[in-house]
């Protein structure tokens, strides 16, 4: 279903793609090493601020909290993939690359090689790499990073965006190692408790929608849709708090601050 629906979503972004291309594009690149060099390195570059924004963004996170929700690390997690990221946006993060001067197909082909990159290092079967090969942890995107990136421990989660170069984690302050005293936790920190692909594919959207018709003021509206997913889990929890104070009391203080403490705000933007 998720296939079928890039399929369809390719085909309408091309266009978009060659609308920027043809009237916007600052430059022409000739078909060499060099041009696929610069548009390997703006692509991955761009992945980074996407999958940061999809993490801080609650509209993005909707979609991509599907490939999040897997209580497992392996190669069926790469595979659990959201239908709505073309109605999330991400097909607008490779604008910039039709602007820079890349044809349309191009993108498209970057873009794929870029997400099968991925494809290998969702697995724990793979170590951290270390001695002669330690070097790969410092320029690469590697299985242990992005253990890293999937566990919603205090200490890893929001950490470790790379695509393929992890580079750009350590330039902009995200980059956290794994350490083997602290075996990742993966999962989301509101877990779904279901297999229902549908719900697991849409029910961050009918959260957003319920939020936003229980937000009071157009501020907290909006906060709803476009505010870090930190934001829902504590709105969540207060409105849990003050439905539990408004009833005979049924949750011990502990139970709530523990309720509370799962959903603790990250601190990295």
């Amino acid at each position: 279903m998720q296939q079928a629906a890039d399929k369809l979503a390719w085909l309408a972004v091309i266009p978009v793609y060659a609308y920027f291309y043809d009237h916007y594009r600052v430059h022409t690149w000739h078909a060499d090493w060099l041009s696929f060099a610069v548009l390997f390195v703006a692509q991955d570059l761009l992945y980074y601020v996407f999958h940061r924004c999809s993490h801080r963004v609650r509209w993005l996170w909707a979609a991509h909290v599907v490939h999040h929700s897997s209580e497992r690390m392996d190669f069926s997690t790469a595979f659990r993939q959201s239908l709505m990221y073309p109605v999330a946006g991400m097909w607008v993060f490779w604008i910039p690359l039709a602007v820079l001067g890349f044809p349309p197909k191009q993108i498209v082909a970057i873009v794929l090689i870029n997400l099968g990159f991925q494809f290998f290092v969702h697995t724990q079967t793979v170590g951290r790499f270390s001695g002669k090969f330690g070097w790969i942890e410092y320029v690469f995107n590697t299985p242990s990073i992005h253990r890293v990136h999937h566990a919603r421990n205090d200490r890893y989660i929001d950490r470790n965006y790379a695509g393929v170069l992890v580079i750009w984690d350590r330039l902009f302050g995200s980059y956290v190692d794994e350490d083997p005293r602290e075996p990742p936790v993966y999962g989301i920190v509101e877990p779904l408790y279901t297999f229902n692909p549908l719900k697991a594919t849409f029910h961050e959207w009918a959260s957003m929608a319920r939020d936003v018709a229980s937000a009071r003021g157009m501020r907290d509206k909006l906060r709803a849709l476009f505010a870090p997913p930190a934001w829902a889990a504590d709105y969540h929890a207060r409105r849990m708090a003050g439905a539990t104070s408004a009833a005979p009391a049924r949750t011990t203080n502990n139970d709530m601050a523990a309720f509370s403490a799962r959903r603790r705000p990250q601190k990295i933007l």
